[in-house]
């Protein structure tokens, strides 16, 4: 009796456990990336706008609370000018690698969320005919990521995700010291996208 007893106990819980919501999902999305001009250090930068890709994994700790890694790139130009350099011209690869808390609410199929985070940006220069400077190094810059959005659940699976995110880092110098702006700049990247549960 205690054998068919426990082995009860043991189904009821694996039953239950299957019977959850979806703890985990993926995301695929398309990113754009806005930088500000910025000024600082008798330094002026310009960065050109772009699109990118960016894929995230969600792991739900609670129904209203979640941890997220994130990875994006995008690839865009920076301009900088100077007194002595009126026109240097960097093509860079731009990635992100992010951890963020999120919180989720739900209304019916529309699920909001607010982020925030930290992680590192990595400007990798390209040396192509878009890059006029060949002494360039990457720069890895860490910094805070912010955001909110929504989620709206197509089926018990899948949702499409739109949100904003931004992003406070450092301005890339590319390890030139006559770049350095000394300055932090928000870089926008909003986002939509397809996520799966599972």
């Amino acid at each position: 009796m205690k054998k068919t007893m426990l082995l009860g106990a043991l189904l009821l819980v694996a039953a239950a456990g299957f019977a959850q919501e979806s703890r985990q999902d993926v995301s695929v999305s398309a990113i754009g990336v806005f930088a500000p001009h910025v000024d600082g250090n008798a330094v002026h930068l310009s960065t050109t706008s772009t699109l990118g890709f960016l894929g995230s994994y969600r792991y739900m700790l609670t129904p209203r609370s979640a941890l997220e890694v994130n990875y994006s790139f995008a690839e865009n130009s920076y301009k900088y000018r100077t007194s002595f350099l009126p026109n240097g011209r960097v093509h860079a690869r731009q990635q992100e690698i992010t951890g963020a808390y999120v919180f989720n609410m739900n209304f019916r199929n529309f699920n909001p969320f607010l982020e925030a985070g930290v992680g590192g940006l990595i400007f990798s220069p390209i040396r192509d005919e878009g890059t006029n400077l060949l002494d360039t190094k990457q720069n890895t810059n860490i910094g805070a990521l912010f955001g909110g959005g929504v989620a709206y659940e197509l089926s018990p699976s899948w949702d499409i995700r739109a949100e904003y995110r931004g992003f406070i880092v450092k301005a890339p110098d590319f390890g030139l010291t006559n770049f350095k702006t000394n300055r932090y700049e928000l870089v926008s990247l909003p986002a939509i996208g397809v996520a799966y549960h599972f």
